[in-house]
């Protein structure tokens, strides 16, 4: 079993930018598809983005699209996501996952989740 410990998150003003990790222990990433999701209250968990094994192909939500960069570091065990030009809306609590194979953007079939990371953007 991996354990996923996400941070990163804070308080940061529209237009500014926070860079996320996930840290992983217990088990390589270097199999596994990475994603990270997003949950905002009220709001069902939705997909930000996600990265193949490789870390050749990368997926994005389109509300994110140009201001969201998702990489990792198989050598350090660690997932990013780089945060830029955020916006109000993109406040919500943040949770990496793994998956084993290829991309989806269905949470129910990502096995290992973080606890999740804070982040606020004020307007």
């Amino acid at each position: 079993q991996v354990q996923l410990v996400e941070s990163g998150g804070g308080l940061v003003q529209a237009g500014g930018s926070l860079r996320l990790s996930c840290a992983a222990s217990g088990r390589t990433l270097s199999n596994t598809f990475m994603g990270w999701f997003r949950q905002a209250p009220g709001n069902k968990r939705e997909f930000v983005a996600g990265i193949t094994q490789t870390g050749v192909t990368r997926y994005y939500v389109s509300s994110v699209k140009g201001r969201f960069t998702i990489s990792r570091d198989n050598v350090k065990n660690t997932v990013y996501l780089q945060m830029n030009s955020l916006k109000p809306e993109d406040t919500a609590v943040y949770y990496c996952a793994t998956r084993m194979g290829s991309y989806s953007d269905y949470e129910g079939s990502y096995d290992n989740w973080g606890r999740g990371t804070q982040v606020t953007v004020s307007s």
